[in-house]
């Protein structure tokens, strides 16, 4: 158990890169073909790829506020930056290799289908937050965390659902650096939770009112509830969910029994 957030950072930048050359060297690229993938997982691939690659959007919309200015998260968040644009890169070599039609430019062809509305809602929300100044920061780890959890257990999801070895071998390194990220905000949203009823009481009320799936608002609403549905629809999804994402977020002060993240994944696993 970390004590200071600077136990939290050291920690981070001492855990090694999972996805690297020698990784990339690895992977048998050839074999991808010789093994079937459900075409219904392709959406769900070309979302991820997306939104990880929209990492750099959400990079700088945080340092509009005082949380992306903390020195601290400063450092965490531009390792954090590199690693999901190379995971991007690492799905869409997946596809491609799978046979998938993807364009050259599919980075900036997901940025172009953004929709205008939701870079205005975002210049407002980053004024709000900045009313609240560094009370919010525990918020953004909060939700931070709640995102990454969901990426990783998504993978992981995945991998087991899809039957596919070498996808399998690809989402595991992945997940082995989302798990980093995933520990960095929640340690990071314990300490500063921990030291202020306000901010607990806040960031409780951010994450009931507005929270959204990762991705939500940068893509389609029916992509998103596609997303969901595939990967943590009917009770045994919710329950996974559940285990690996909503209860570790109980544990964070002042989010006891908060299963409003739960309840709004099983809503639209119901809803498919």
């Amino acid at each position: 158990m970390f004590e200071t957030e600077r136990e939290v950072l050291d920690w981070y930048e001492r855990t090694p890169r999972a996805v690297n050359r020698e990784f990339y060297a690895s992977v048998p690229w050839g074999e991808i073909k010789n093994h079937p993938l459900n075409p219904a997982f392709v959406p769900v691939l070309r979302y991820m790829r997306d939104v990880e690659s929209f990492t750099e959007i959400y990079y700088r919309e945080l340092l509009r506020t005082p949380t992306g200015k903390d020195p601290l998260i400063r450092k965490f968040m531009d390792r954090w930056g590199v690693e999901e644009s190379e995971h991007g890169d690492l799905l869409n070599r997946f596809l491609e290799e799978a046979g998938v039609q993807t364009s050259g430019d599919w980075r900036e062809e997901a940025k172009n289908n953004i929709p205008l509305r939701y870079t205005v809602e975002n210049y407002v929300s980053s004024m709000v937050t900045n009313c609240f100044g560094r009370l919010f920061s525990g918020a953004h780890m909060v939700w931070g965390a709640i995102n990454e959890m969901t990426t990783l257990q998504g993978y992981r999801r995945l991998w087991q659902m899809a039957d596919h070895p070498v996808l399998e071998t690809v989402l595991r390194t992945i997940a082995r650096e989302e798990s980093a990220h995933s520990k960095f905000y929640w340690n990071i949203a314990r300490l500063r939770l921990e030291r202020s009823e306000r901010g607990r009481a806040l960031a409780r009320f951010v994450i009931g009112k507005f929270w959204t799936p990762v991705g939500q608002g940068t893509k389609p609403q029916a992509e998103v509830d596609y997303m969901i549905s595939t990967l943590f629809g009917g009770d045994d999804g919710v329950d996974f969910f559940d285990r690996r994402v909503g209860r570790k977020i109980e544990m964070l002060p002042g989010f006891a029994d908060f299963k409003t993240i739960t309840e709004r994944v099983a809503a639209v696993g119901a809803a498919a």
